[in-house]
């Protein structure tokens, strides 16, 4: 079987107001990200971590077959997502709950990727030139940016490494921002998936009306 873990945790700070509530096109954002693996016929079980403010509103969604309580920093959310997959799970997906562009078609390749080589990630090439800059905004340098990637989700695993990822971040009092972090550092290869679609992250007030314009050219 095959879970997903919609980490919604957050405290949209940098927001201003709740993005995981704010409305894309008459649904909330979360809710559209929920959606997205809810109805994916790959997965068997959607699990959403959330804080204890939105869990009501979240186990309202009706989109999650569990809801449970993340904690203060990713890692603790996700561990405890960890804690809820069912058993008999061989692959586990962890997504954003503050991507809710994310197509079907980049889910399955993410899926596929860690299916065929334990550890997949959506991901998208660095198109922009990239400038390094002191705490001045003076620029010092420029950064190749061949072989660069802006790392996305889904970020797929075989199920027992990335459980085994974790257990080190939480055994060593690690922070680390993503899944695809928690694993290098036990020296394993994670694989990138290019993702060619949408895949914003709602993360200033502007992102909501890209997102709005993204979502109604999609095919």
């Amino acid at each position: 079987m095959i879970a997903a873990i919609v980490v919604a945790a957050g405290g949209s700070r940098r927001m201003g107001f709740d993005k995981l509530f704010a409305d894309l096109d008459g649904l909330p954002v979360v809710a559209r990200s929920l959606a997205a693996f809810r109805h994916h016929p790959e997965i068997g079980q959607v699990i959403a971590v959330t804080s204890p403010e939105n869990l009501e509103r979240i186990t309202a969604l009706g989109l999650a077959h569990q809801v449970v309580l993340g904690g203060a920093f990713r890692h603790l959310s996700v561990q405890a997502g960890l804690d809820a997959v069912a058993p008999g799970t061989e692959i586990v997906a962890v997504h954003d709950g503050a991507r809710p562009l994310i197509a079907a078609s980049a889910i399955s390749a993410c899926l596929a990727g860690a299916r065929e080589r334990g550890a997949a990630a959506c991901a998208r090439r660095i198109t922009e030139t990239v400038k390094r800059a002191d705490d001045s905004g003076r620029v010092t340098g420029a950064v190749d940016r061949e072989g660069l990637w802006a790392m996305e989700t889904p970020q797929c695993f075989a199920l027992d490494l990335l459980r085994r990822a974790y257990q080190r971040v939480l055994d060593r009092n690690e922070i680390v921002t993503d899944e695809v972090s928690a694993v290098e550092a036990l020296g394993e290869s994670i694989y990138l998936v290019e993702n060619r679609f949408p895949n914003l992250k709602i993360t200033f007030p502007p992102d909501l009306g890209i997102a709005q314009a993204l979502l109604r050219g999609m095919p």
